[in-house]
């Protein structure tokens, strides 16, 4: 416990909270940082929605919530995760999970989580604001994810909006991947793939824009 909490930057009063947030299910158990991290989400999305009002205070709402979708999205927690070292903490007897994007992303949101219970919110509002401030401090454009990008084309082109729908889904509930179709009327359909469904429509988006748009 020494090495992720000198990375996270806080000793943690309850040792108990932090091993339960960094261990995943074994023999068909819950796994331990679920609760955790359905709460951390929950801090995170409040930490990072009041630093981006106070960073961006000319912006409306619109370009926060893209700037926010980008912040708290899977593949962003992820980057941050490995930046701390974080899988190098995980606890499971399955050490090909401990780079799984999505494994990652939810570990992180647990420690959040049990920084918040252990040491209140202005612990866990450190902490995310030292994770995050290279993100926070860049001057750049709110950012436009794959999907909306293809929603706003498909609107200026007077086009229902696309669909979505999982083809296939193998692999094990806590580690599953997705193919996933996405079809725009009139041309045809396209495949994305990623560990949750949100990542493979965000991936098939993509695709679709590099395809028939982007060429």
């Amino acid at each position: 416990m020494r090495n992720i909490q000198e990375k996270i930057g806080y000793t943690f009063k309850n040792k108990k909270l932090l091993k339960n947030a960094l261990t995943l299910a074994h023999g068909g158990k819950s796994a331990s940082y679920e609760r955790l991290e359905f709460l951390g989400d929950r801090v995170l999305g409040l930490i990072i929605a009041d630093a981006l009002l106070q960073v961006h205070r000319s912006e409306d709402e619109g370009d926060i919530a893209k700037r926010f979708t980008a912040l708290v999205r899977e593949e962003t927690l992820a980057s941050l995760a490995r930046q701390i070292s974080l899988s190098e903490n995980i606890i499971t007897h399955e050490n090909e999970l401990k780079e799984n994007n999505s494994i990652l992303a939810d570990v992180m949101e647990a420690v959040i989580g049990a920084l918040y219970v252990d040491g209140g919110l202005e612990t866990a509002k450190t902490f995310v604001h030292f994770l995050y401030a290279d993100l926070l401090a860049r001057k750049v454009d709110p950012p436009v994810d794959a999907k909306t990008a293809l929603q706003e084309w498909g609107h200026r082109h007077k086009l229902p909006l696309p669909i979505y729908k999982v083809i296939e889904k193998t692999g094990p509930d806590h580690a599953p991947h997705f193919i996933m179709n996405v079809c725009m009327q009139g041309y045809p359909p396209v495949k994305g793939q990623g560990s949750s469904k949100r990542q493979a429509e965000q991936d098939a988006a993509a695709v679709f824009l590099k395809e028939h748009i982007n060429e």
